[in-house]
């Protein structure tokens, strides 16, 4: 028990398929060809997350809607009682009878981006195409929905739109922002000014709108002591540890060798990457332990 408050995952994100029906500009985690992971395959890699005492875990893709055996390992996660159970998705492929089947396999929460209003050359995950599949989950979901405006792929002043929408029919919303292929900030100066913007317009319990980013958007790094690989787990289509989604090619380790020590080293193992980080996953993951030391190479 002791190990597990140390150093075991707050959160672990697992890609279930890289297929994605959509090809958004921005995005770096799809293709269109791969087959969705065997779910025996994806049951023995949650078993062995639940092993390493993690918290709470997140299905990603890809499109995790798009794997047939969705609802079944939904159900496994839920019987192995990780603290909740969540999932990702471009909700594109919602419908009634989809929600409805979430909710017998008792999803606890799902997470959706929008990007503006109108679609365009870089994404089509926009309101307008989005409106009815949002109210099917205002009428029908048991879960927590929780929602957020992206800022730098659409019209900065359309996140103010998304926002508005979404608070109207009661879920839970916040803004984001685009980040390049290694997860650092590239916006725009309008983009930027349209984030501050709106910041200051949000209730001030939302308290990641008035830390690290406000740096970041005015070219200052906002440093922080990144735990992933330990705190916080991004496990690939292969099997893999990777400290996020953005790090695929930096480092990675085969989840079912994965151990305690794995987690403890990984824990004090600095991320040079980490003082422009956008990741809201692998920033928020490692926010309780930020008081614990970790040796920084750069600046020893």
């Amino acid at each position: 028990m002791f190990f597990r408050l140390c150093y075991s995952p707050f959160l672990a994100q697992m890609v279930v398929i890289r297929r994605c029906n959509l090809s958004c500009g921005y995005c770096s985690e799809y293709d269109k060809t791969s087959d969705p992971v065997p779910v025996e395959t994806l049951e023995e890699r949650v078993r062995k997350l639940k092993e390493l005492g993690t918290f709470g875990i997140s299905l990603t893709g890809g499109e995790p809607t798009m794997h047939p055996e969705l609802p079944r390992l939904i159900r496994a996660c839920r019987e192995l009682r990780f603290y909740r159970t969540s999932m990702i998705t471009n909700g594109f492929v919602l419908r009634t009878e989809l929600i409805e089947t979430l909710n017998k396999a008792v999803l606890q929460r799902m997470q959706l981006s929008i990007d503006g209003v109108q679609a365009n050359e870089t994404t089509q995950k926009v309101l307008n195409n989005l409106k009815k599949r949002l109210q099917w989950l205002r009428d029908h979901a048991r879960f927590e929905v929780f929602i957020s405006a992206v800022i730098g792929a659409c019209p900065p002043a359309e996140a103010d739109e998304v926002l508005s929408f979404v608070r109207q029919l009661g879920f839970r919303a916040r803004v984001l922002l685009v980040h390049d292929s290694q997860g650092q900030l590239k916006l725009s100066n309008e983009d930027l000014q349209a984030y501050e913007d709106i910041v200051n317009k949000l209730p001030r319990r939302w308290p990641e709108f008035s830390g690290y980013r406000k740096k970041l958007v005015r070219g200052r790094p906002a440093p922080f002591r990144c735990r992933a690989g330990s705190r916080y787990l991004y496990v690939d289509e292969y099997g893999n540890v990777n400290w996020c989604s953005q790090t695929r090619k930096v480092w990675s380790k085969p989840l079912l060798d994965y151990t305690l020590n794995d987690l403890q080293e990984q824990f004090y193992s600095y991320k040079t990457c980490n003082p422009n980080c956008t990741l809201n996953c692998a920033r928020s993951a490692s926010l309780f332990d930020n008081w614990r030391r970790q040796p920084n190479p750069v600046a020893s």
